[in-house]
């Protein structure tokens, strides 16, 4: 079962408010239903079906006709259809299902809106599996009016939602991890939120973790070059004329350098300040370093114009 599957089993398990099942199922027949002289939902979940038809038997009086059937790939088991035959057209109007935005009285405080957003999700969306591949939140809808109307009712709730055209239809889609975690927290869907978030929260140490020791090894990288570059300079100095081109100072760091040619400059400081009994800084070092590299490159130069 995917992760999608187990929150729309968690949430349409929840117990609901009259208000909230009216904005519930006012989404979920708005984006599941065909609306002739009957409604029609036809959905992949068993749980879905079930709050669906208690839903309608509660606040209707009447029950939908349930018709199993397999799915139409390998990927759907079955099908669950409930067709409802009786008070439709009160259904309809008492569900706002006559328009494309619903009305008001849908909508009507934040608790409805939390529960047309939770009806939505459970009509057209789906969230990505946080072990499998990245973060992503989305919902399908058969138009871009509807398509902004939704946007902008997940930005009420700064979940930063963009909408995207997508063949005949538009993908309202919010990609932040803590986004969709906070979506998940709005929903009530506890058990989806816990999981999610311990996986985002490895996913995040892990990513971290790789950060530091990519960071790490390039400066060990750098240390080594830097180092491999002073070493040469220096054996061009010791081959034109010896480390005695070099006055006093110079010369000691050259002559440790050569004796410890993969330390840093922090460790090479330390080792000479204990072994000589004289503090050296890091930047003594790099200052003398450069002078070394100066003179290194005269060498070369004259070299290169004698050729």
């Amino acid at each position: 079962m995917s992760f999608t599957s187990d929150i729309k089993n968690e949430v349409s398990k929840l117990n609901h408010e009259r208000t909230e099942m009216i904005a519930e199922l006012s989404v979920i027949l708005r984006n599941s239903a065909i609306i002739t002289d009957t409604i029609k939902i036809t959905t992949e979940n068993a749980s879905v079906a079930r709050y669906v038809f208690s839903s309608i038997k509660e606040m209707y009086d009447v029950s939908p006709k349930i018709t199993v059937r397999h799915g139409y790939n390998y990927m759907k088991s079955y099908l669950y259809i409930l067709e409802i035959t009786r008070k439709v057209k009160d259904i309809i109007n008492d569900l706002s299902l006559d328009t494309n935005i619903p009305r008001d009285y849908i909508l009507d405080d934040d608790l409805s809106k939390r529960a047309y957003l939770r009806g939505l999700f459970i009509a057209c969306g789906s969230i990505n599996d946080p072990k499998k591949s990245r973060y992503h939140l989305e919902f399908f809808v058969d138009n871009l009016e509807y398509a902004k109307f939704i946007s902008k009712l997940l930005n009420e709730y700064y979940l930063n939602s963009k909408v995207l055209k997508r063949d005949n239809k538009y993908m309202i889609y919010v990609k932040e991890a803590e986004k969709i975690g906070d979506f998940l927290r709005m929903m009530n869907a506890i058990n989806a939120l816990f999981y999610f978030e311990d996986i985002r929260i490895y996913r995040d140490h892990k990513n971290m973790t790789n950060r530091l020791n990519n960071c790490e090894q390039a400066n060990v990288d750098k240390i080594i070059e830097t180092a491999t570059k002073q070493v040469r300079d220096i054996e061009v100095i010791e081959a034109e004329g010896g480390l005695d081109l070099l006055d006093e100072k110079e010369r000691l760091v050259a002559t440790y350098r050569l004796k410890y040619p993969e330390a840093s400059l922090v460790e090479l400081s330390e080792i000479i300040s204990i072994e000589t009994d004289t503090k050296i800084t890091k930047s003594g070092l790099y200052h003398r370093f450069n002078k070394i590299k100066a003179l290194a490159e005269r060498i070369r130069n004259k070299k290169e114009r004698n050729k």
